[in-house]
């Protein structure tokens, strides 16, 4: 589980040095976790595989 952080900004500017400051942060393996985690959410825990589907 990752821990959450909140970040009030008081700009765009220091919305986006913060939102790269926090990418540069993660180790290789917490942004593939990340990406899995999202994968699941978006497409279930079984998607269908692409190959299969017929059009």
């Amino acid at each position: 589980m990752m821990e959450r952080v909140v970040n009030k900004a008081k700009n765009h500017k220091e919305a986006e040095q913060w939102d790269v400051y926090q990418q540069i942060r993660m180790t290789p393996k917490q942004r593939q976790e990340i990406v899995k985690e999202l994968k699941k959410r978006f497409f279930g825990e079984n998607p269908r595989d692409v190959r299969s589907v017929k059009k």
